[in-house]
This record gives structure tokens, sequence and C-alpha cells, in this order.
């Protein structure tokens, strides 16, 4: 919760704490403000899940771009090695077809062989890695797959922090409805509540869905 936030609940925490020491405007007041404070805890509760909740999704978000990034470098260093091993066997078989000794072409059509095979491999390898695969195709795959769950955990993220801005300014209201006994200010602060609520099921539900545009 912002610094902000803390000082206008903290003056109406004061006000509420005058009021009910027998020097504010009478029980009716007291009460009403009883029942406002009531509000405000209530949605400071929401706001400590809403800004744990965006905090985790930031750290997995974090955690999925150093995963996808070390697939891609992964990805890349394969390809490399497949484009050069396709360079020298395509000199292999330049090589082969100017050899004049019979024994020279068969060990150079081994080698061809061998390097194809390992050019195969290096393009896809399904079995490695527990089945998940580490040819250039798999890699490139999970890479995306990492990019588009980092993708939904920013989502999710920023569907916390609008919460976190809704509840914050509906905490902001309340406190102002205490010291200036505006009771349609805590309407308006309920209202906030709801769409904070409303961001929060989203970011937990439907964290793919981008109100707002995006990818």
């Amino acid at each position: 919760m912002s610094h902000g936030v803390h000082a206008v609940q903290h003056e109406a925490q004061h006000q509420i704490e005058h009021e009910s020491g027998g020097h504010g405007g009478g029980h009716d007041s007291g009460s009403q403000n009883k029942k406002i404070a009531l509000v405000i805890a209530v949605l400071a509760l929401i706001l400590a899940i809403a800004e744990m909740g965006g905090k985790g999704a930031q750290t997995n978000a974090l955690r999925l771009q150093v995963e996808a990034s070390d697939l891609w470098n992964f990805f890349q260093a394969k390809n490399i090695r497949r484009t050069v091993t396709i360079v020298a066997t395509e000199n292999a078989k330049i090589e082969q077809a100017t050899a004049g000794d019979d024994a020279r072409k068969a060990a150079l059509g081994r080698q061809i062989d061998e390097w194809t095979k390992t050019a195969a491999r290096y393009r896809s390898e399904p079995d490695a890695a527990h089945g998940q695969g580490e040819g250039t195709v798999e890699l490139m795959r999970r890479a995306i797959a990492k990019e588009h769950e980092r993708d939904r955990e920013l989502n999710k993220y920023h569907y916390f922090e609008y919460a976190s801005a809704s509840l914050q300014i509906g905490i902001v209201l309340c406190s102002a409805a205490v010291i200036t006994s505006m009771v349609i200010l805590v309407w308006i602060a309920g209202g906030l509540g709801a769409l904070g609520l409303a961001f929060m099921g989203m970011a937990l539900f439907f964290p793919h869905v981008h109100l707002f545009g995006g990818h």
C-alpha cells in the first residue's frame, strides 16, 4: 500500500478514535464511522491479497522470461552446430565426387551418412530431455510456449495492479468519508472495491484475456 493511502487511512483512524472517546459529533456519527472503518478493513484485506497475487505473477513472469531466453540460446547453439554439419556434409559430397580412390569414396560416404544423421538429430530430437525434445524444432516450440506463459503471467500481474489501484482509491475515499461525513464517498468506494474484485477475478480465471489491448 502506498504511503499516501497510509497517511489518509491514519488520519481517518485518528478521527474515529477521537469521536469514540466522546469528542465527536454524537453517537450516530461514531456508529457511522465504525461502519466505514469496517469497510476500510475489508478493502485493505482484499488489497493485501491483490498485492500478494501481483508479486507472485511478476515473479513468475520474470522466471519464464529467463527460461524462454535459455531455450532460445540453446536453439541458436543447436542451429549453428546443425548448419556447420550441413556445410561439412556438402563439402564431403563434393570431395567424394572428385575422389579417384574407391576406399576414399567409401570412407567419405560413411562420414556423409554420419553427418546427415547428426544434422537430422540436431533438427529434431523428440525423445531427449525426458520427452520434451532438444532438437531445433522442439526447442523453438518450447521457447514459444514459455513466452506465451510469460505473457499470460504479465497480463495477470497487470490485472492485479488494476485491482490494487481501485482498492487503494476506495480506501482513500472511505477515509475521506470519515473526515468529511460524506456518505456518498463510501458508496463510490464500494463500487471501486467491486471493480477491484472483478479485476482479481480476471487475473485468477481469465489471465489470457486482454481487456486493454496487447498481443
